[in-house]
């Protein structure tokens, strides 16, 4: 693994965002935004798989506010504007010039990503692994989609220390990364499990958990196709259990310059199950934006 010598932290937002950096210093640039409740930890297999694929890229992967080494933004409800309003000025910050960096999106970032270049964020390239493109309370899994928003729901009542001791609780914990994880390698499985005991209750505290779930489910990709205007790759697990693939099919169909890959056999975990594949597909992308 990359050793922490790599991180640093860039102002944004009158707080502080940690960002990794992996590969070429001075390289073609990915920024790569994770998912709800993670961190950096869940995109670094595939930040690492990229940069060994392609080393002369530069990728760098923020904490988002409120998790990992990010604090959350002070003074601030975690809305997906206020996520996706963070995510330019972290780009700002680090120094990268409008259409001269690539952006991927996993998940919640997927959401964070599609709202920022709507607010205006001008990568050259998007990548979109496992978008959220069907509302989380419709569709075949809004029964589960329904029991996690009243777990979150009965969280916000409690006061700090028991809300967080449930929002971590390691058995809950567990129980979704059963649900996410369809490899049935038993090692992967253990290493996905103990990604998520290490890293999933990382968060700041639970009111920035809560804002940030609230703005998961309140907004779907397909809000901002309009300003999809740039080259983008959708990659799709094909049992996604979050968004069908038919949903995915339909996102890609409405981009001016939309393509698809789909894993087969996994899930919403692409960054976990299928890190070589899903680097293969964004090297091959990113050549046709930076073919030198």
């Amino acid at each position: 693994m990359i050793s922490e010598s790599n991180a640093r932290s860039v102002t944004t937002r009158d707080s502080t965002t940690r960002v990794w950096e992996y590969g070429s210093p001075h390289g073609p640039t990915i920024v790569m935004v994770h998912g709800f409740r993670g961190d950096h930890h869940g995109l670094e297999g595939l930040a690492i798989a990229l940069t060994e694929i392609a080393p002369e890229l530069r990728v760098i992967v923020p904490d988002l506010p409120g998790f990992g080494e990010s604090p959350a933004i002070p003074h601030t409800t975690h809305s997906l504007d206020a996520y996706g309003a963070w995510l330019i000025e972290c780009v700002t910050a680090l120094g990268l010039a409008p259409h001269a960096f690539s952006i991927v999106g996993h998940s919640f970032g997927s959401l964070v990503v599609t709202n920022a270049i709507a607010q205006g964020l001008t990568p050259a390239h998007t990548t979109l692994i496992n978008p959220i493109s069907a509302p989380a309370l419709e569709g075949p899994q809004a029964m589960m989609s329904r029991l996690a928003a009243g777990y979150y729901r009965a969280a916000q009542l409690l006061p700090e220390a028991p809300s967080r001791a449930l929002l971590g609780n390691p058995i809950i914990v567990r129980l979704m990364s059963e649900v996410m994880a369809k490899t049935r390698d038993p090692a992967l499985r253990r290493f996905i499990h103990g990604q998520h005991a290490a890293y999933f209750s990382s968060f700041s505290d639970s009111t920035t958990l809560l804002e940030a779930f609230q703005a998961s489910i309140s907004h779907t990709v397909t809000e901002y196709v309009g300003a999809l205007s740039m080259p983008t790759l959708i990659i799709a697990g094909e049992r996604d259990d979050i968004t069908p693939l038919a949903q995915q099919l339909s996102l890609v169909r409405s981009l001016p310059h939309g393509s698809l890959v789909v894993t087969p056999g996994v899930g919403h975990l692409v960054h976990y199950e299928a890190v070589e594949d899903a680097a293969q597909s964004i090297a091959s992308a990113l050549r046709q934006v930076h073919p030198a």
